[in-house]
């Protein structure tokens, strides 16, 4: 062995798949599942009866947590269904560039300049306006799927 030591630096997951295989009739309510490819929150499950196959079928209604989109599918109860891996991360938002983008302070201490900032309306005003007074605003990024969206705003108080 040599004398030099290997550090690795891992987040946990190993480069693991971005979803997982849960079985349809243990999907509930507010879970997440992927329809058409896309991560959504489940908003409505219904199970149908045993049919002249002997399949229970799930109907699921979700909303892409990206999007917004209503999406719908149908599947066989005891089938799996792929459910996305979604983490919330606060960041401290240092700045807004003219272009959309957003900088922001990760808990290392190191910078993400990457995310823009969000579609939506209300909470793109609530932004721009607690950052234009000069406020301290932590927002919650979403991630799921290789796709990251910043998807809610906390004010810590003024700078």
């Amino acid at each position: 062995m040599s004398d030099e030591e290997h550090h690795f630096e891992s987040k946990a997951d190993a480069g693991a798949s971005k979803t997982y295989p849960q079985q349809a009739g243990t999907i509930r309510k507010n879970g997440y599942i992927v329809i058409k490819s896309r991560p959504c929150k489940v908003v409505e499950v219904s199970t149908s009866k045993t049919g002249k196959h002997g399949h229970a079928k799930c109907h699921f209604v979700g909303i892409d947590i990206f999007t917004g989109k209503k999406l719908e599918d149908i599947v066989p109860s005891s089938h799996n269904c792929d459910v996305p891996h979604v983490t919330r991360t606060d960041y401290q938002l240092i700045d807004i560039s003219e272009d959309g983008f957003v900088s922001l302070l990760t808990e290392n201490g190191n910078t993400k300049d990457d995310l823009r900032l969000p579609t939506d309306e209300n909470l793109l005003t609530q932004i721009k306006d607690g950052f234009a007074e000069g406020k301290d605003l932590v927002v919650s990024v979403m991630s799921s799927m290789g796709e990251e969206q910043i998807c809610a705003l906390k004010d810590i108080g003024p700078k």
